[in-house]
């Protein structure tokens, strides 16, 4: 029986219950654990063989083990294939098999016992017969809006489709230009998925994308019940949604990165939009890889895993590449054209060097953009255009800062800024959440004339409402959209052409099709181009690349959209290969870089981070589990252990953190010692080394 104990408990294995008659393997069970009755999951011994009964020899007698406290029968078991993903994604993720297992069921299924899962279930019937009947055909009302013809394939569409009916189960990875139309192609593959009994699973990187992809599905599916699971629904939602999907009753499944472990006994099909996007990584508890899982849950099922980015990811690339090259692992697919023929924006760097030179200095600080830059944004504003102005930084200035003695607005607990927001006039850290009210005059030295450093979309938005009078001007970023449904109300305005210009960060960036936008500009393109993270570059190029898709999406004005793009550096190599729309040449440079300093994908990394009170402690830590890890044979098994070093944000709410990093040229390696190194890592947290938290991270998105 497995319950959610932690790996460092000791009690990481399945523990031994009585029971007055056979349990099939992975049905729910309520069992006693100390003074509380937790849910259980009756768990399968490896290999799939049937778990022997207990010895009388064993430490515990079968006499004093105790009793199940209740079945949960209403629910059928979970199937063994699902068990086996919990059991690889535990072993390669470092993290117990109970906990991980549990986790990722919904909660409130976790706290039900067998009366009230009866009751949800009688529930979820109920709401089903009536969706049958809403869902069942009527007669045509006159006039009533039809539903939307299903379009027709462009050639490449018609090519990838083809050749996924005959390669069958498999990783593909889609390589398909913004505008290439990939949501069709997925349809297309669910569709067929469907005509066949099967389930598919949907997955995209964050919630703003579910509802424009959940309303695509529906309105292509109307007959079939599509179900959604991410962080944004409610506890009682995401349990009616997993239950549909684990009984069988739901045929589409969208989600975010939790939904790679939603039960569902039909699969056959997983897709994976814009699968080169982190926030496919969990980052906290079982810091797994949603996209990774899908391609091992896809090979153990035996179904096709289709991968779909217009900049993928260069693990993905790697792996799609025939050796020698790369792996050859995924099959590529490309749709390297536009629907309706449309070209892609033509890229325009600004260079502010030159900028400054004209205007001055003071003239580039006032102003929002370059002043060509503003003058395309009014010629579309006449022409009834839209624009998207990126910037990837919200709030209205980074920092408040006094000139007479150079205090600036730091977080009493964190080692960074608190950001200014002036539309509540507050002072507000975005790592642990601390705000205050700006203050009359500088805390230290008085002077009342303290004045904000730098530009979030916030203070964006006012200097372009000023620059463009009578334009309809938007932003929509992570503080315009808190309130449940803004999103959808505003991105529904931009659709609707209320908008004229649109300021923005990242999470508008990709995935939404703005037929009437022409024009999109990079205004702090900068700032992660000499970043100490190696993927800097990659994630840079892939928002840079999708922002610049945003424009153009129709047809018919393809012709005449840009990317407009102010930097310091327009001779910069990525820049060059923005400019072309080359993510090959992209990809080859970063590939060879990475091969040459011995990065991923070309290595195995694995992050052990430590948190504690005093940045001392922190070290200590590591350094004994340093210790432990040479002890073990690190180096006879090729991993290389890097001294510890402070995390690049040091101090987040009074708590100090720093990290290690191992390395190896071969994951068996890596993975060899990390099963033997956990088990020793509790026993160096004690004494001077104590910290508060520790984990590992493998495969890190971060360092």
């Amino acid at each position: 029986m497995l319950v959610a104990l932690p790996r460092h408990s000791g009690l990481d294995a399945p523990l031994d219950y009585l029971s007055d008659g056979p349990l099939p393997e992975g049905s729910l069970v309520r069992v006693p654990l100390g003074r509380r009755i937790v849910t259980g999951i009756v768990w399968p011994a490896e290999g799939g063989q049937t778990a022997a009964p207990p010895d009388p020899a064993c430490a515990v007698a079968p006499a004093e083990l105790r009793p199940i406290a209740e079945r949960l029968d209403a629910l059928p078991a979970l199937d063994a294939r699902w068990c086996a993903l919990v059991r690889f994604a535990a072993a390669y993720y470092q993290r117990s098999v109970g906990e991980l297992a549990l986790t990722v069921l919904p909660g409130d299924l976790r706290e039900l016992d067998a009366a009230q899962l009866q009751r949800r279930l009688k529930r979820l019937a109920k709401g089903l017969a009536q969706d049958a009947t809403r869902s069942a055909p009527q007669a045509v009302v006159p006039g009533a809006p039809a539903v939307p013809p299903v379009p027709s394939l462009s050639e490449d569409q018609q090519t990838v489709l083809a050749a996924l009916a005959a390669g069958g189960p498999g990783s593909w990875l889609l390589h398909g230009v913004t505008g290439s139309g990939k949501t069709e192609v997925y349809l297309r593959a669910a569709e067929r998925c469907l005509a066949e009994g099967r389930q598919a699973l949907v997955l995209v990187p964050e919630i703003n994308l579910t509802p424009q992809l959940e309303a695509r599905f529906a309105q292509r599916f109307p007959g079939r019940r599509l179900v959604s699971l991410h962080s944004g629904l409610t506890p009682a939602q995401r349990l009616q949604h997993w239950l549909a999907a684990h009984l069988g009753q739901a045929d589409l499944l969208l989600g975010t990165r939790m939904a790679v472990f939603a039960s569902l006994p039909r699969l056959g099909l997983i897709v994976v939009d814009e699968e080169h996007d982190p926030s496919y990584k969990q980052q906290e508890g079982a810091r797994y890889s949603a996209r990774d899982l899908a391609v091992w849950r896809g090979r153990q099922a035996g179904v096709p895993v289709l991968l779909g980015s217009a900049t993928p990811s260069l693990e993905s690339w790697h792996n799609a590449t025939p050796a020698p090259e790369g792996t050859g692992r995924y099959r590529r697919l490309a749709m390297p054209r536009r629907i309706g023929a449309g070209g892609l924006p033509t890229v325009r760097l600004i260079d502010l060097q030159q900028v400054e030179a004209r205007h001055g200095r003071r003239a580039l600080q006032a102003l929002p953009l370059a002043p060509e830059l503003l003058e395309a944004l009014r010629a579309r504003v006449a022409r009834g255009e839209q624009s998207f102005v990126l910037l990837n930084r919200r709030g209205y200035a980074p920092v408040l800062h006094c000139s007479n003695c150079g205090w600036k607005s730091g977080c009493p607990h964190c080692s960074a800024w608190r950001v200014f927001h002036k539309v509540d006039r507050s002072l507000r850290c975005h790592h642990c959440g601390f705000a205050e009210r700006v203050p009359r005059a500088c805390p230290d030295c008085g002077d009342p004339d303290i004045q904000p450093l730098g530009r979030g979309t916030e203070r964006l938005e006012e200097q372009l409402a000023a620059q463009l009078p009578g334009a309809r001007i938007a932003r929509i970023d992570a503080d315009t959209t808190r309130a449940k449904g803004s999103l959808e109300r505003q991105l529904a305005a931009v659709h609707a052409g209320e908008v004229d210009v649109l300021v923005g960060t990242q999470m508008v960036a990709k995935g939404h099709d703005f037929r009437r936008m022409t024009l999109v500009a990079a205004v702090n393109a900068d700032s992660a181009l000499f970043s100490s993270d190696f993927r800097a570059p990659e994630r840079l190029f892939a928002l840079l690349l999708q922002a610049a898709g945003r424009a153009g999406r129709d047809a018919a004005q393809a012709g005449c959209s840009e990317m407009w793009v102010q930097t310091w550096h327009p001779s910069h190599p990525l820049y060059a290969a923005l400019a072309a729309h080359d993510y090959e040449a992209f990809a080859a440079s970063q590939l060879a870089e990475r091969r040459a300093a011995s990065l991923p994908p070309f290595a195995c990394l694995a992050l052990l981070r430590a948190e504690a009170r005093s940045q001392d402690a922190a070290l200590a830590f590591l350094h004994a589990a340093a210790q432990e890890a040479q002890d073990l044979g690190a180096a006879s098994l090729g991993v290389q252990v890097y001294p510890p070093v402070p995390a690049a944000l040091q101090r987040v709410a009074n708590v100090e953190r720093a990290q290690m990093l191992l390395e190896s040229a071969q994951r068996p390696a890596l993975q060899r010692l990390l099963a033997a190194w956990l088990p020793r890592l509790q026993a160096c947290n004690q004494g001077e080394a104590r910290v508060l938290r520790w984990a590992v991270d493998v495969d890190p998105q971060a360092i």
